[in-house]
């Protein structure tokens, strides 16, 4: 059976090549067609190595798979790889894996890239690669049947390969390794392979450890922010506290004495009203030959900022503009985003109609790894060596902020501590570039957690006003949800183009489709903060909304809060679904979560005194999760006794990464509801470390998540989000249960402390 999709992905100007490295190795992977260049392997090393590209075979035997895409601890660089090994039949003990660089090529039709899409975001990299990269390693085994035909004089169709080795029917076998000298000078197949049927899977599926995890706990992996070259100078910066602001006035005089402070330079923001596509904001940069000595130098100068036009911006002020939209005489600005039916006539008929309001905050990323880089800019080329989630984006900052094109600017990818969304944007890359034009030496970049803190790209703000109308069965007629959003796409050319509610709210969620009469509209608030993507994108706040909302439904209709999930789920069927994770929604899929979580945590029983059930299910980007926690709140302390996530995101390649995904998904859940917020007070962002953004602690934590993997069989979606917004609802709910509070408004904590 053919692979059509990678018969599309030839299409789009990419083909397999195969070839010899200097060593006589085997080498196979992309390239973009018409390129100019060859296929070099840099990795994220200081200095180059010379490996190849997808697949290396040495005559050794020895097997090199390259990971292509951003790691930021999602675990791309132990399954992508696991996808090749996969096609390529060898034994997983025997492979090992090196990062990729960034992949820029020009082609006759453009910019491509050699290794295809090594960006992380959306939970979008299994899902790109499932056919893509194991037509490698497809590629490569065909080759070595090839080489192995010839060398045996016996069919190929006749041999079968088996843990690194061609086996011919007599029992002969030929170690890959004495096979890569024939095997690289033969062509690819001009036509995909044959992939493999999951039931075939000897490495997908399997329990498999992250890589890198002894050089991880031992301290020998290389992060961004440990990136560094002969001659380097930090540098650090001190940047307007208000978003457009403008140095009025500067004196460094005094920062230039600090004992190894080299040099200071400012950089410019962008102009009010301008997109945020470069340097966040106007600043000050201090180059030292310490990371120490660019601190204090810092702290010694004396900056006079000019307030930009958000200056008096505040939370409060942010609330009342939400409260003053969401009034039924400003319904006329609401930017529709799906209408079925007719709601207003539906709640006319209504038996009585149940209405409720729920409110998130701004939230920061708060990687545990600020934002760094290291750059070299040259007369006609760049270096630069930096945790990433977009390569691209970051290539083009560059191009855009030196002139150098961007063939020319070499990019070496580390793993990241962490991205959510943050390293989406290329911000600091391009500080360090406008930094390292204004001088001839390296340039290391260096962000404090509070330069973290405050000069983010924060999740909006919104508030969901929610309503569902009852008929004279019970049922629910109609349903509205009007959220009052600082939109996403606020100043930035890539999303320009988008509707306003792109990325802040999803036309087909749950329960969209499933009740006759539905509403959902956006009525954008005004607000100069800079927004991005926050992991789980838009579903980390509509699930809170929505999942918060069916539970209070199930107490005013005194039903069970499963049974109503699950009756407004229907039987199993698919729905069309146009977002992000779409084509469809599954209903069987998501029950299947909701009743597996439900059976694992005892759901219907009594729970002990002061302590409560709750449960909640979102389908995201492909995957479909739900969770069940068991807990109590006792003079406003939340204490999670039991924990549980089910998740169905199809075929699994790693189960082990799959689970560490929907644990961490849970935990960092937990901590957004209990504790996250950040908040404006005269145009400047309050919080400033962990302080007073606290994450969750060990002791609130769970001594353990309980994690089902179901395995559908469908094609495979990501994991890196899902684990995340059902982990907010259910924690809510659970508390409501077990104290009659309901919660509306996260953060919790200081919320309900004040109630109890």
């Amino acid at each position: 059976m053919k692979d059509d999709r990678a018969i599309t992905n030839s299409s789009r100007r990419r083909f397999l090549v195969a070839g010899a490295a200097a060593s006589g190795a085997l080498i196979v992977g992309w390239r973009a067609a018409d390129a100019q260049t060859s296929l070099p392997y840099l990795g994220a090393r200081i200095e180059p190595t010379a490996l190849g590209a997808f697949v290396r075979i040495e005559k050794s035997g020895e097997i090199i798979i390259g990971a292509r895409g951003c790691e930021i601890g999602q675990g791309v660089k132990t399954s992508l790889p696991m996808l090749i090994a996969e096609e390529l039949d060898v034994d997983w003990n025997r492979v090992r894996v090196e990062q990729l660089p960034y992949g820029y090529i020009d082609t006759d039709k453009g910019p491509g890239n050699k290794y295809g899409d090594q960006g992380a975001g959306g939970s979008t990299s299994i899902p790109t690669a499932w056919k893509d990269l194991r037509q490698a390693g497809a590629t490569a085994r065909w080759l070595l049947l090839v080489a192995a035909s010839a060398k045996l004089n016996v069919p190929a169709g006749q041999l079968h390969t088996e843990s690194g080795s061609v086996i011919a029917p007599d029992g002969t076998k030929l170690a890959y390794g004495e096979l890569v000298d024939a095997a690289s000078r033969l062509d690819p197949p001009t036509e995909p392979r044959t992939l493999k049927n999951p039931d075939e899977f000897n490495v997908v599926g399997k329990p498999t450890p992250t890589v890198d995890a002894r050089a991880i706990v031992t301290g020998q992996t290389q992060y961004g922010i440990d990136a560094w070259r002969a001659e380097a100078l930090v540098a650090v910066v001190a940047r307007s506290p208000w978003i457009d602001g403008e140095i009025a006035s500067l004196d460094d005089a005094e920062a230039r004495k600090v004992p190894g402070v080299k040099d200071i330079v400012r950089i410019a923001g962008p102009k009010p009203g301008d997109a945020f596509d470069a340097a966040l904001a106007d600043g000050v940069a201090v180059l030292a030959t310490s990371t120490w000595a660019a601190l204090k130098g810092r702290d010694k100068l004396k900056i006079e900022w000019k307030p930009g036009p958000f200056a008096d911006e505040s939370t409060d002020a942010l609330r009342r503009q939400a409260d003053e939209m969401l009034k039924p005489a400003n319904t006329d600005k609401a930017v529709a985003v799906r209408r079925d039916g007719d709601v207003d006539k539906a709640r006319k008929a209504a038996r009585r109609t149940i209405e409720a309001r729920y409110t998130m905050p701004f939230l920061a990323h708060a990687t545990m790894e600020p934002p760094a880089a290291l750059i070299q800019v040259e007369k006609d080329k760049v270096l630069l060596i930096a945790s990433l989630q977009d390569p691209d984006g970051a290539s083009e900052v560059i191009s855009a902020v030196t002139g150098i094109t961007r063939a020319r600017i070499e990019i070496r990818m580390t793993r990241a501590g962490g991205g959510f969304g943050r390293r989406l944007k290329n911000d600091y890359i391009a500080e360090a570039a406008l930094i390292a034009k204004q001088t001839d030496k390296p340039v290391k970049l260096m962000w404090t957690r509070e330069d973290d803190l405050r000069h983010d790209f924060y999740r909006p703000f919104c508030t969901f006003q929610m309503a569902a109308s009852l008929d004279r069965k019970n049922e629910i007629s109609a349903w509205s949800a009007h959220c009052a959003a600082t939109p996403r796409n606020h100043r930035e050319t890539r999303m320009k183009n988008r509707p306003l509610w792109a990325s802040t709210l999803a036309p087909d969620d749950f329960p969209a489709g499933l009740v006759p009469n539905f509403d959902l509209s956006l009525l954008p608030l005004a607000s100069g903060q800079p927004r991005g993507w926050w992991r789980a994108p838009a579903h980390n706040a509509t699930a809170f909304a929505v999942q918060s909302f069916i539970d209070e439904i199930a107490v005013a209709l005194k039903q069970d809060p499963l049974a109503l999930r699950l009756k407004l789920l229907g039987e199993p069927r698919e729905l069309p679904y146009k977002g992000h994770g779409g084509p469809t929604f599954d209903t069987g899929r998501m029950a299947a979560v909701l009743k597996a979580v439900a059976e694992r945590i005892g759901w219907g029983r009594k729970p002990d005194t002061d302590r409560g059930l709750g449960i909640a299910g979102h389908f995201t980007f492909g995957g479909y999760a739900a969770h069940a926690l068991e807990v109590s709140a006792i003079d406003g302390k939340v204490v999670v006794h039991r924990a549980v996530c089910a998740i169905d995101v199809g075929h699994v390649v790693n189960p082990l990464g799959l689970e560490a995904q929907m644990i961490g998904g849970t935990i960092d859940g937990l901590s957004t509801a209990l504790n996250l917020g950040i908040t404006l007070k005269d145009g400047k962002v309050q919080q400033s470390n962990f302080g007073d953004y606290p994450l969750l602690r060990m002791g609130q934590a769970p001594v353990e998540v309980e994690v089902i993997i179901i395995d559908s069989g469908k094609e495979p979606s990501g994991a890196g989000e899902m684990g995340l917004p059902s982990a907010l609802p259910a924690l809510t709910n659970a508390i409501y249960a077990a104290t009659k509070v309901r919660i509306r408004e996260l953060p919790i904590g200081d919320q309900l402390r004040r109630i109890l």
